[in-house]
């Protein structure tokens, strides 16, 4: 079984302290990991199923999957892009010509959609481990102007948690300006009792106008130099990104915009409406750059020699019920969860899990919205979360 490769403090001569680095990921043998490969074959091929077909779940996929610092599994399947356009005559995609079409590989960015949500919730958490940001602070503290959460006493914690009472969503992306997208949000209120689980975008857009509000810098500058600078993931930020795989023909009345094909700008639409960059979406990835995210917080904060957390501000981010992760969701996550498992989806069709009592990681990326939205279906995350739990409790056994 591998090292686990945790982090710790050694102390000094000084009486000061230094930190000891945290192995980087390393592509090894599923045997290396600790993981059955014949578990992990059958999770290739399942996700390689995923995007055949006339009416696949995805037209592209890229998963990763690992145990401690090294990765087991490194795929991808299908297209990147495969439709130029939806045709609601025929409910079908119109096929872009073999030479057209863009083949998915392992360096493909993906629009990670709510994904964004934990860089957000890890954004906030660094904050409040410098003590700038409170827990349990009222937002009226931080956001005086913000007078429909100040009113009902909305804390940092609620909007951490999906337990403001807030709506799921507010029509930005019907506002005339910037101003009038400002206002909506300044006015906002809860529509519900306050302590209640209610997922809500609003949540974590009303965070990021507090961390931008305490810090006075924007999101993806804190998003940048706190978390995906340091860990040297070099392929994730914000958009544009032009040679992500395509995600939706948005149009209405499927879609709440009139905006085409989209490839390499943001498919959310109240996050396109902001500008690209949003608390609850906006962020583009790859399956690599985001196992090194996952990798960071099974090590306890650390990645190589660089430190994004403490431990004990980890332990607060995924301890039940999670601080903007879900924690042991089995719609996503499959047998993974029960032990403390923690992670997120995107509307996209990307997921993303961690579970530290196996010290395993799975990434799943797709364009699952190419060429238009479907009802959501989770079965193939749960599927693939359970194929990556197997693998180890095959080994264990």
């Amino acid at each position: 079984m591998p090292s686990l490769g945790s982090t710790w403090e050694h102390p000094c001569e000084d009486g000061g302290s230094r930190e000891l680095s945290v192995p980087r990921l390393r592509v090894e043998t599923p045997e290396r990991a600790g993981l059955d490969p014949a578990e992990l074959r059958h999770l290739v091929r399942e996700v390689h199923d995923l995007t055949t077909g006339e009416r696949p779940w995805a037209a592209g996929a890229v998963v990763v999957a690992g145990r401690g610092p090294v990765i087991a599994v490194q795929e991808a399947a299908g297209w990147a892009v495969r439709w130029s356009a939806y045709d609601p005559e025929t409910d079908a995609g119109v096929e872009l010509l073999p030479a057209a079409r863009v083949p998915a590989t392992v360096d493909t960015p993906f629009d990670v959609a709510s994904l964004t949500k934990l860089f957000t919730a890890v954004a906030a958490v660094q904050q409040l481990e410098r003590g700038t940001l409170g827990i349990d602070a009222r937002v009226g503290a931080y956001l005086p102007d913000f007078h429909g959460a100040a009113a009902h006493g909305i804390t940092v914690r609620q909007l951490l948690t999906h337990t403001s009472g807030l709506r799921p969503e507010l029509p930005l992306y019907d506002c005339p300006d910037d101003a009038a997208r400002l206002d909506l949000l300044r006015a906002e209120a809860p529509t519900s009792a306050p302590g209640a689980y209610r997922y809500s975008d609003l949540n974590l857009l009303l965070l990021q106008q507090v961390l931008e509000r305490t810090t006075g810098r924007p999101l993806d500058v804190l998003v940048r130099d706190g978390i995906t600078r340091p860990l040297g993931m070099t392929a994730t930020d914000f958009g544009p990104c032009p040679g992500a795989a395509a995600t939706e023909d948005q149009r209405r009345p499927w879609a709440k915009a009139d905006r085409g094909m989209l490839r390499g700008v943001v498919h959310d639409e109240n996050a396109w409406a902001l500008g690209g960059v949003a608390g609850h979406a906006g962020l583009f990835s790859t399956g690599r750059d985001l196992a090194i995210f996952c990798r960071a917080l099974l090590a306890g904060g650390a990645y190589g020699p660089a430190r994004i957390l403490g431990p004990d501000f980890v332990d607060l981010l995924l301890a039940p019920p999670g601080l903007g992760f879900l924690v042991d969701q089995p719609w996503f996550m499959g047998e993974l969860a029960g032990q403390g498992a923690a992670g997120h989806t995107g509307f996209t069709g990307t997921s993303l899990v961690l579970d530290r009592a196996t010290d395993t990681f799975l990434v799943l990326l797709a364009n699952t919205v190419h060429p238009r939205r479907r009802p959501g279906d989770s079965a193939p995350r749960a599927a693939a979360a359970t194929r990556l739990a197997r693998a180890v409790h095959t080994i264990a056994g």
